[in-house]
């Protein structure tokens, strides 16, 4: 039976959960990388990670790096960057693609206050082609140094944490955003009903 204090943590972080904002990995195949990002996702509010990936493990995770974190998402598997990215729009969602083209805008130029999509790509070749294809946004994080990229989890708490201050700045962690029947389903599944 769960405690009072459990009931009431589970009760809270669920009321924070931001359904319409989305984290796609794509071809993501660093464990270090990818359970560092599920952390991020967790504490950022997040609650669907969308992975896309052509491999028998397309989503490796370490759980000393996660420290159990995935156990908190929803994560949604596709084969391709298109059956992904296509059904995602069909939902209504604008894709936001990190890219390093000279057509990127500032990652902090676009509204989060959306239903939204963030696509991230490998660490070694970055989105693929058929990303920008669908992307509606194709955003990148300001750099300063000699090097042109961050390491994959470092941008993606970046961005997330663009999001969730546009996002409490618009209210949106001050009421549940849940409908109240993924609010019980969430609910009874994390304290095990």
């Amino acid at each position: 039976m769960p405690t009072e204090e459990r009931i009431a943590k589970v009760t809270r972080v669920l009321s924070c959960r931001q359904p319409d904002l989305r984290v796609v990995l794509e071809e993501v195949t660093n464990a270090h990388n990818a359970s560092a990002v599920l952390r991020t996702c967790d504490a950022a509010g997040v609650m669907h990670v969308d992975i896309i990936g052509s491999s028998e493990d397309p989503l490796p995770i370490n759980q000393a790096i996660t420290t159990r974190a995935d156990k908190w998402l929803d994560f949604h598997f596709h084969p391709t960057t298109k059956d992904c990215l296509l059904e995602l729009k069909k939902e209504g969602f604008k894709v936001a693609a990190t890219h390093l083209g000279p057509d990127a805008i500032d990652h902090t130029a676009i509204s989060y206050a959306q239903p939204l999509a963030l696509v991230f790509g490998s660490e070694s070749e970055g989105i693929s082609l058929e990303a920008l294809r669908y992307a509606d946004y194709k955003i990148k994080i300001p750099m300063f140094g000699m090097v042109q990229s961050l390491n994959l989890s470092v941008s993606v708490g970046i961005i997330l944490y663009e999001a969730l201050r546009q996002r409490l700045d618009k209210g949106w962690f001050e009421g549940r955003r849940l409908s109240p029947e993924e609010f019980k389903a969430y609910f009874d599944k994390w304290l095990g009903l």
